[in-house]
């Protein structure tokens, strides 16, 4: 196990009978991911996809010890889905869901920090976004698993498709991925870069992160001076919307400037300043890794 999510973990499906659920639940087991149960209020005492359907997140975590929740219910009941897990002990919480009201993520947030003031190592990630994947071990999400190949190199993202986008260069170039986490591009989201990033440099599998951020907000900023402060590990970003023209909102609702600050120019100077690699043009993000890191012997077969 590299960060979060491995071989061990025990997963709960939340929204596991709908149709979103079923699809992504079938392609995790397919992957070998440890899928425990799933969660569907009025469908406890059956099965589906073969594995047992609860009433309740709490349930689940009594009969089948869950130590994690993948989330696939719709927007309008995703606030009580990821609260329902906080309070049932799950320690990896990951919401797939778009759509949800910035106003029911405030609520989750506030919800995920009284449990880490309480003394709990929980993790939510997202929402609106892939999900984790441990190649090799586990995929909790809706990543095309075969891009992905284990190895020495964490990938941290606001973005999905971009997400794929890096992994498959980085396998190209025979540097496998250890853990590879979309954190979701809404304007609040469970985890930050900096969590991940510290995560990361404990972790002994992992030699590099890759880091792939977008304007708004100022999540690279606060990755920047984490990394000067206390990584020692290498760090390559690539930072999305540089020619957007100004004034224009990107597609994720995180990604918005306000009042001038997070723009690209900026973040890259953060990031550069601070002695992060900044890749101007994302066709070359595995070019860049490999050329960097080679001769460190952090390459791993593919």
């Amino acid at each position: 196990m590299a960060i979060l999510l491995g071989r061990r973990s025990r997963i709960v499906v939340q929204g596991l009978t709908g149709s979103a659920g079923t699809f992504h639940a079938q392609k995790c087991l397919e992957y070998g991911t440890p899928l425990v149960a799933g969660v569907t209020p009025g469908r406890g005492g059956t099965t589906h996809l073969g594995l047992p359907v609860f009433d309740t997140v709490t349930e689940a975590v009594v009969k089948t010890q869950a130590d994690a929740s993948l989330i696939f219910v719709p927007a309008p009941g995703a606030k009580d889905a990821a609260l329902e897990a906080i309070d049932a002990g799950i320690e990896l919480v990951i919401v797939i869901t778009e759509g949800i009201p910035v106003l029911d993520m405030a609520r989750v947030k506030a919800a995920l920090l009284r449990a880490r003031a309480a003394g709990r190592n929980v993790h939510l990630i997202g929402p609106n976004c892939p999900g984790v994947i441990t190649p090799g071990e586990a995929k909790a999400g809706i990543m095309p698993a075969a891009i992905h190949k284990p190895g020495p190199i964490g990938v941290i993202s606001r973005s999905g498709t971009l997400t794929y986008e890096a992994v498959h260069q980085l396998s190209q170039q025979g540097f496998g991925q250890s853990t590879v986490i979309g954190v979701g591009g809404d304007p609040i989201i469970g985890t930050s870069f900096v969590e991940l990033l510290g995560l990361f440099e404990k972790d002994p599998k992992t030699s590099a992160v890759v880091l792939i951020g977008e304007i708004g907000g100022s999540a690279e900023e606060e990755a920047a001076r984490f990394f000067k402060e206390k990584m020692t590990k290498p760090v390559f970003s690539f930072i999305a919307g540089r020619t957007a023209p100004p004034g224009r909102r990107m597609g994720h609702a995180g990604a918005i400037i306000e009042g001038g600050s997070g723009g690209y120019p900026a973040k890259a100077k953060a990031l550069r300043d601070c002695g992060v690699t900044v890749i101007e043009n994302l066709s070359e993000l595995g070019h860049t890794v490999a050329q960097a890191l080679k001769g460190r012997h952090v390459a791993s077969p593919v």
